[in-house]
């Protein structure tokens, strides 16, 4: 198994995971580790916390780390549901010197996106790709041809002059103690946003909460063909551990 894994590291809004991922196969090896995210979330919080969460690590192994943000050369460039003093940061360097290894660092969302191309529901799919997170955000991952255009953000899109970032994640549903077919309104009103940009030929549904797709998937309207993610909440850990262990930066990571 040693040479053909990594450890990926996702960090949220509201939780941290991480695990060792085998690489031939995308699975996840032994149990996944969770902290909450501290609160506020400055980058040293963060750091300390991805320091206690890697004390078990195995040595040698690369890693990955996606954080909910723009990232250009290890640069992080904005900061949405973690604290906005993140911007500016060189969050590679930081998080390197916090665990003691070298770490690949990307945005959340392109992680997710690049796991679902490379082991889950987009494998083999050519033409337009997006890959649309739900949580407590939403984050895009926008693939021509398997290629990655990192940093996409269109979880920012607007409906009505609201960002829908927030507004029609899936967290909406518990902040705002709105309904079920509440934010399934809010999400059809994102994804025609989207299509009429864009025009995928496909979305493929990520976030912990694609495990009901059966619930609301048949219910929305999309030009293109809508399918569910198959990594679920994994797909940012094994994402970021695959773009550790290509050794490239993340704004080149294209699926091979």
């Amino acid at each position: 198994m040693e040479g053909n894994i990594a450890v990926g590291i996702d960090v949220g809004g509201t939780g941290i995971k991480s695990a060792v991922v085998d690489l031939v196969t995308g699975g996840i090896v032994g149990e996944k580790r969770y902290v909450a995210t501290p609160q506020p979330a400055t980058p040293q919080a963060v750091a300390a916390s991805l320091r206690g969460l890697m004390a078990d690590a195995p040595d040698g192994v690369p890693v990955g780390i996606d954080i909910p943000a723009v990232v250009r050369g290890g640069i992080v460039r904005t900061a949405a549901n973690i604290d906005r003093s993140w911007i500016g940061c060189n969050g590679a360097e930081l998080f390197a010197e916090a665990i003691g290894r070298p770490v690949a660092l990307l945005n959340d969302a392109d992680a997710a996106g690049l796991a679902e191309m490379q082991y889950g529901a987009g494998r083999g799919r050519m033409g337009s790709v997006a890959v649309i997170t739900l949580g407590t955000g939403i984050g895009s991952a926008l693939f021509t041809d398997s290629h990655l255009v990192y940093n996409t953000e269109l979880g920012h899109l607007e409906h009505d002059g609201r960002d829908c970032c927030n507004w029609a994640a899936a967290a909406a549903m518990v902040r705002e103690s709105i309904t079920w077919d509440q934010w399934l309104g809010r999400l059809q009103s994102f994804l025609t946003c989207f299509e009429s940009l864009l025009w995928p030929d496909l979305f493929i549904i990520g976030g912990a909460i694609s495990s009901d797709s059966d619930r609301f998937l048949p219910l929305l309207h999309t030009e293109a063909e809508i399918i569910p993610a198959e990594l679920r909440g994994d797909a940012g850990i094994v994402g970021a551990a695959w773009v550790g262990a290509a050794g490239l930066p993340a704004t080149v990571a294209a699926v091979a």
